[in-house]
């Protein structure tokens, strides 16, 4: 019989033992997006990209062809991280890039959280291409899309067959609060739930609104 104690399983993602990589969340690649609506990907890119502002997650930003075909970033994700740096590509495959390489590598961690467009693509390749270096690998799949459903849903299939582990935005952000006592980043997190967080953010309006409710004391 194991003992049960108060320790958090390994696999948990903590706000300081991974990289963020928010990947070709651009106009041109949302066009053709059908798997996801446009409104409820780029409120799920944002509340990552403002999930890793509050718990100052290691950040890459990275981009396709901006100036000649893809076109900028979503501007909920560069209003969320204004200051990080974004680098553009050539390469599909974001891990095939020298430069974000150097930043994954200069940063360190063992972990990589991904998200981006498209999921059978730009997400595909340096989730399966990291998996093979050794790298723990998650994938925000409501932070991806792609031209149909079929092709996202056997892409994540794919990438879950090879070690890759998913989640959701919403997740993502209360996976790295985990405790409501955590007074320092409570108001944020529920600040964001509420803004971007669909059904559960209502809840908090509405808790709050009518009888100041809160979560942990506050």
């Amino acid at each position: 019989m194991p003992t049960a104690t108060v320790t958090p399983a390994k696999s948990l993602l903590t706000p300081g033992d991974h990289t963020l990589i928010l990947i070709d969340h651009q106009s041109q690649m949302a066009f053709a997006t059908r798997s996801i609506d446009a409104v409820l990907l780029r409120n799920n890119a944002a509340m990552a990209a403002h999930a890793a502002r509050i718990f100052n997650v290691a950040t890459i930003l990275t981009t396709v062809a901006e100036k000649t075909f893809s076109g900028p970033l979503f501007k909920e994700i560069t209003a969320a991280l204004p200051e990080t740096e974004v680098t553009d590509r050539t390469t599909m495959n974001c891990w095939e890039d020298a430069n974000v390489l150097a930043r994954v590598n200069r940063l360190g961690k063992a972990k990589v959280v991904m998200g981006g467009l498209w999921t059978s693509v730009c997400i595909v390749g340096p989730v399966l291409s990291a998996l093979e270096q050794g790298f723990e690998v998650y994938v925000i799949t409501d932070a991806c899309g792609d031209v149909s459903d079929e092709a996202h849903e056997r892409a994540v299939t794919r990438m879950v067959q090879a070690g890759a582990r998913p989640l959701t935005a919403l997740q993502y952000l209360l996976e790295l609060q985990r405790d409501w006592a955590r007074g320092e980043t409570y108001g944020a997190v529920t600040g964001l739930a509420a803004d971007l967080g669909g059904a559960y953010g209502l809840g908090i309006i509405y808790a709050k609104s009518m009888f100041g409710g809160s979560e942990g004391g506050h």
